[in-house]
């Protein structure tokens, strides 16, 4: 088979799964916007988390040009990306009791505020409990998982619960157990995982409907534009001085 023929596989399972979530999670994705931007209205802040990879499709909301400039990231050391060595040390963070408390504690969110919690599985402790603390302190979470994980896996957190089970919006990435979409008879595992194009697109959705649901009430989105278009540093200098006190990420 040649590499074209599966190069072309893969964008058509990506497509597929695409447009599963834009017909299957349209409710939850209106839901979602819609929270985010009661709570930029109402003096809220935002924040993401994402742990191993799943940390790719939060960062890709912070800072980023045509974006929400109140999201901010909520980094658990050891846990961002790949960025520890050995890799699999962030994998054995997400199985430890108690660091998602520690962290959100030592956080600035509070009551009032919203969490987006990334977790391809759901299942394991850092995100349950991130979810579960969050809820406890006042804030509302959003949940984006691959809802399939918790019927066909079991729980590693001690409540025997998964991410989804501890959010006001869940987005179903409807992503297969195990992450990945291809198939060969001469190679011995899966591959091509998509699970980061769809948790992205999902997102970027949600921000789309937040800052039009903004519009609709007379409410200026707090974007930013890019800083390789010219005007672009002083509009997002306008916005860093005017939402200064919910963006965390300059100071």
């Amino acid at each position: 088979m040649g590499d074209s023929k599966l190069a072309g596989q893969f964008f058509d399972a990506a497509i597929g799964l695409l447009q599963r979530v834009r017909d299957e999670e349209a409710g939850a994705v209106e839901a979602a916007g819609t929270l985010i931007a009661d709570t930029v209205a109402d003096g809220g802040r935002l924040f993401a988390f994402g742990a191993g990879h799943s940390s790719l499709a939060a960062q890709d909301l912070v800072y980023r040009a045509g974006g929400l400039a109140l999201m901010n990231l909520l980094a658990v050391p050891g846990a961002v990306g790949v960025d520890v060595v050995p890799a699999t040390l962030g994998s054995a963070l997400e199985r430890v009791d108690g660091l998602a408390s520690a962290v959100l504690d030592c956080s600035p969110a509070r009551s009032g505020d919203v969490l987006v919690i990334i977790s391809l599985s759901g299942r394991n402790a850092l995100p349950v409990e991130m979810a579960m603390h969050a809820r406890a302190l006042g804030l509302k979470v959003i949940g984006v998982t691959s809802v399939a994980y918790a019927s066909e896996t079991e729980s590693r957190h001690a409540s025997g619960t998964y991410l989804k089970d501890h959010c006001d919006v869940v987005l179903d990435s409807k992503i297969a157990i195990g992450d990945a979409e291809l198939t060969l008879d001469s190679v011995p595992a899966p591959f091509a995982p998509a699970s980061t194009v769809v948790t992205s697109a999902l997102l970027q959705s949600v921000m789309a409907t937040a800052a039009g649901t903004l519009a609709d009430r007379g409410i200026e989105p707090p974007l930013l534009r890019s800083g390789n278009v010219d005007g672009g540093h002083e509009w997002n200098g306008r916005v860093f001085e005017e939402y200064g006190d919910r963006i965390f990420y300059r100071r």
